[in-house]
């Protein structure tokens, strides 16, 4: 993963699960190979508007892909389901419209406890970002095997 760039988007809401997954992810693109100048980092207000940040970096052309990072806790109200089928769908579309990686690390889970699991900040739990690292270079590196005809 040496010669890639690679955008991280991630919203500020849930702050202690979303700056758990974030770190978990640099740490995963540090593993691969990315240098610090290679990891370009983005934050913004919470999930809705991670679609938009990964847009906005896709749309630079300054990355080979993009990795774009929340957490939705379902609530008492409609929202989360609203909130987690627009953010599905534009995150599928950047796939499809920019034809680069675009991975979806948006949690969606139905607890506090579930989020801290998935962040990794329980005894048992596992930090996605992680994952989410490790799928963007191994994403990318396909794009690269398979370029497209000029």
């Amino acid at each position: 993963g040496k010669s890639l760039r690679i955008g991280l988007v991630a919203a500020r809401w849930n702050p202690s699960v979303c700056d758990a997954l974030l770190d978990g992810c640099k740490a995963s693109l540090k593993a691969c190979g990315l240098s610090d100048a290679d990891i370009i980092v983005e934050r913004v207000a919470g999930c809705y508007e991670v679609p938009f940040g990964c847009q906005t970096l896709l749309a630079s052309g300054t990355v080979d892909g993009v990795i774009g990072m929340g957490c939705l806790i379902k609530g008492e109200t409609m929202h989360f389901e609203y909130i987690c089928e627009a953010v599905t769908q534009g995150m599928m579309r950047l796939n499809l419209d920019f034809q680069k990686p675009v991975v979806y690390g948006i949690l969606t889970v139905l607890t506090e406890q579930q989020a801290l699991a998935r962040a990794g900040l329980t005894a048992d739990g596992h930090n996605h970002g992680k994952d989410w690292g490790m799928t963007v270079v191994e994403s990318c590196l396909l794009k690269k095997k398979y370029p497209a005809a000029r």
